[in-house]
């Protein structure tokens, strides 16, 4: 399943960045965003609708829509909606709660590009809010704090998404 995801979203980048193949040069920068990936990989396929409560509290929130935008290379740890039902968030009050929760939102992001390896191989990450994020593995799964890691390394031209089960809540 997670190789599905992350082929799907793949296979879509693929169409959206001009190849240069034979040039000997990569391609220039381009889109899709983390955001764009995002709402691509919500929209259709195997996971659609499964992040609809993540892409409101981002689009509601400018500093964070800015921040996951721009040029920078950020891994992202995208709560499901389950998981956000979990701490009572929902589509029905994400908009309203969006400009209230940066810091939440920032805990979920780690400077850097930083694929499952790299994420595996850490035992702590620092997180945009300047709090760091302890990884672990048990029973053949890996987490971050204690939301398991569930899908990983789904790209986007500035980072990499990874999907969790649990919203992480800064201390």
């Amino acid at each position: 399943m997670i190789r599905l995801f992350a082929t799907a979203v793949a296979a879509a980048l693929l169409l959206a960045v001009p190849a240069t193949a034979g040039t000997g040069q990569r391609p220039a920068a381009a889109e899709p965003t983390i955001v764009q990936t995002a709402i691509a990989v919500n929209s259709s396929g195997p996971y659609a609708s499964l992040f609809d409560t993540l892409v409101c509290l981002v689009a509601n929130n400018p500093t964070v829509l800015d921040l996951l935008s721009q040029k920078g290379q950020y891994t992202v740890f995208a709560p499901t909606d389950a998981a956000f039902a979990q701490i009572g968030v929902d589509s029905s009050n994400c908009a309203a709660l969006a400009p209230n929760v940066t810091e939440i939102l920032a805990y979920h992001v780690a400077k850097g590009r930083r694929d499952a390896a790299a994420v595996i191989s850490s035992p702590q990450l620092r997180m945009l809010n300047g709090q760091f994020a302890d990884v672990s593995a048990a029973g053949g799964s890996y987490y971050i704090d204690e939301a398991k890691i569930l899908a990983t390394d789904v790209p986007a031209w500035n980072g990499v998404i990874h999907a969790i089960d649990r919203v992480l809540l800064p201390s």
